[in-house]
């Protein structure tokens, strides 16, 4: 444009004063300036409409640099490439910087992928890459604050309350109080627990984003809710960080079967294997929280740490979810107990649909 308005603006002048040769020498240089003039108003006027109201471009500058940042692979950088590219997004940077924002780019992805695909193995293969750039970006990206005292503790998180040697499933029903009250743990009947006041105490629990904490404090009274009888515990100024979680995790209460696995040795071609062999008695659970690297489970068997078992649930309306898992640690509390389970062995279809489950992007 630039140059087409000075192409103009000489083509003009020559024919001007090609035409007024014996006008006053004055007249050409007035009017060869207002000409000029007008075309210099007239670009900037253009460039500062430009930078004002014209939607930005995508960068792939940026994109590779936040790629960078999360030390994206290459099909995952490619993958929120297209994610961001298809959605119009023109400022990577700031989708980022927001979990919620980020999940609804991906969701819609997601659902993209069930109205596209092709067949079965072409979703699930979509949906694998899709939740590998999503888990990467879960656990380079620090999405929340820290929780400093107590007092941030939001209401309705799900905490282990360990009293003793007992460790019981509770949760918080406020904090902003002069105390901390969390619900008063049950017994297998179903009664509250009496905890005499002055009892040392230490309270355990994740945020939404997967983060750890823990606390110790005393009980310094019961207090009635809408919701029955509550421990109040004393405030704590500061409480301390446990290893962050490396995937995200998602609080629920779904049935669970169990099944115990060995390891039986067998002689092949002169050599020794080790077979898994799936025990034919079934034990029923709940599943308390659940990511793509394992869960928890609440059940009544009588499991010891290491030990190496199947899961398998269903999820709303989903289809059945397997797993194999090897318990990490358990603990007890009355008559039930609470076993943590690191997954070793998930076929990809369940694996996608727990990342599905996990991240909220089904309807499940």
């Amino acid at each position: 444009m630039f140059i087409r308005s000075f192409t103009g603006f000489y083509l003009l002048q020559d024919v001007y004063f090609q035409s007024s040769g014996d006008r006053a020498p004055w007249i050409g240089p007035i009017v060869a300036g207002g000409i000029f003039g007008f075309f210099l108003v007239m670009i900037i006027f253009g460039i500062v409409k430009n930078r004002a109201g014209a939607p930005r471009r995508f960068s792939g500058f940026a994109l590779r640099r936040i790629a960078n940042a999360y030390r994206l692979n290459t099909a995952q950088r490619k993958v929120l490439e297209d994610i961001f590219r298809y959605d119009g997004v023109t400022d990577p940077s700031a989708v980022m910087e927001s979990a919620t924002l980020l999940d609804r780019h991906f969701k819609r992805a997601y659902q993209r992928i069930e109205n596209t695909a092709e067949d079965d193995d072409d979703a699930q293969e979509r949906f694998a890459l899709l939740f590998s750039a999503r888990n990467a970006i879960e656990s380079a990206q620090n999405t929340a604050g820290p929780i400093a005292s107590t007092r941030q503790i939001p209401s309705g998180t799900a905490a282990a309350l360990t009293v003793g040697k007992e460790t019981y499933q509770v949760r918080v029903a406020n904090t902003k109080g002069d105390s901390a009250l969390v619900e008063s743990p049950k017994n297998s009947l179903g009664s509250p627990i009496r905890i005499p006041n002055g009892s040392r105490v230490s309270l355990s629990f994740f945020t939404k984003t997967s983060k750890g904490y823990s606390f110790e404090s005393r009980v310094i009274g019961i207090m009635e809710t809408a919701k029955g009888p509550a421990l109040k515990l004393a405030h704590v100024a500061r409480v301390k960080p446990l290893v962050s979680r490396k995937y995200r995790r998602r609080q629920t209460a779904t049935p669970c079967s169990i099944a115990m696995i060995t390891l039986r040795e067998e002689k092949a071609r002169r050599k020794v294997v080790r077979k898994m062999v799936l025990d034919n008695r079934r034990y029923s659970g709940a599943i308390m929280d659940l990511s793509i690297g394992g869960c928890s489970i609440r059940c009544s068997a009588s499991i010891q740490p290491g030990s190496r078992m199947k899961i398998e649930f269903v999820y709303g309306d989903s289809p059945t979810i397997a797993a194999l898992g090897q318990v990490l640690r358990v603990n007890r509390g009355g008559m039930y107990t609470t076993i943590h389970l690191k997954f070793i062995k998930v076929p990809r279809r369940s694996q996608n649909l727990i990342n599905a489950i996990v991240f909220e992007y089904t309807d499940y």
